[in-house]
Parts: structure tokens; sequence; C-alpha cells
């Protein structure tokens, strides 16, 4: 961790910059410019906003709660939010990685489970279900040692769920 300071702080930089500064500067910049450029120069908006404090008063009034509600809409209501996730889990294999091995880890559970509940109120397994116990865990083996980060193999057990537990 050590060898990636450079990197962590560049990564910091980055985000202070891009989810904090920018987004005050941004908003004080459209402010100024919108009042003295536009309101300033229209008699009719004049009386509307006579200054620009009750300018930034009442266009933040109005604004924040319409900005909160579209991205209420963004992440509630809309397709755009899923589709970013989306995107996400395809270029990080590290997340993918994480949602693959719990999808494995809990359908070997509940098999153990269900097989231990079965020994446990006195019966037997049958044959069929220790095969079909030592049949996943063979698949779930071969594929944790053969998979890498930099191939697709995660991604692909995570888009074809289905395949993988027929």
């Amino acid at each position: 961790m050590r060898q990636n300071v450079g990197f962590r702080g560049w990564f910091y930089f980055r985000q202070g910059w891009s989810n904090y500064l920018t987004f005050f500067m941004g908003a004080i910049n459209t402010l100024t410019i919108t009042y003295f450029l536009a309101i300033e120069r229209y008699p009719v908006l004049i009386a509307i906003f006579p200054n620009y404090l009750q300018y930034v008063l009442i266009a933040c009034s109005i604004g924040v709660p319409t900005i909160v509600l579209v991205g209420y809409a963004h992440w509630k209501k809309t397709a755009a939010r899923k589709a970013e996730v989306d995107i996400f889990y395809e270029v990080n294999p590290y997340f993918v990685r994480v949602l693959v091995n719990t999808e494995m880890m809990l359908e070997m559970n509940l098999k153990l489970n269900e097989r231990l509940l079965k020994i446990q109120a006195g019966k037997k397994l049958s044959e069929e279900e220790s095969k079909e116990l030592s049949k996943l865990l063979e698949k779930i083996s071969e594929f944790t040692t053969t998979r890498k980060f930099r191939s697709k193999d995660d991604w692909n057990f995570f888009t074809d769920i289905d395949s993988y537990h027929g």
C-alpha cells in the first residue's frame, strides 16, 4: 500500500476537486454569470430579481428542490442508474469477483445446510444428494482455480448465472 501513496493522493485530490470544489465553484459561477449577463440586461427580469442576493435566494429556493427531485428520479425512477451500475460492474473485476464469490458461497451454504438438517433429523443422505454436493464442489473448485482477474470468467459467470447452476 505504501508504494501507491502518490496515486492514492492523486485519487483523493481528484475526488475533492470534482465532488466538492467544482460543485461550489460551478454553482457560484452559474449564478454570477446568469445574473450579470442575462438578468441585469433585461428590465423585466430586474423587476423580478432587483439585486444579486435576491436572485441567489430565489434561484436556490427553486433550484435546490428541483435538483433534489431530478437526483431522486435518477436514482429511483429511471433506468439511468441501473445502466451506470451495469457499466461499473463491467469494468471493475474486483466487484464482480466479490459478487460471484458470494453467489457461489450462498449456493454451497444452502446445499450444505439442507444436508446437515437432514443428517440432524437422523436421515441418511441419498447417493444422488452426495453426488450433487460433490459435483457442486468440483464446479466451484475448478472455476476458482482457473479464473483470472484479467479474464472475463467472473463476468461471464455473473451474466450467465443460470447455466452455472444447471
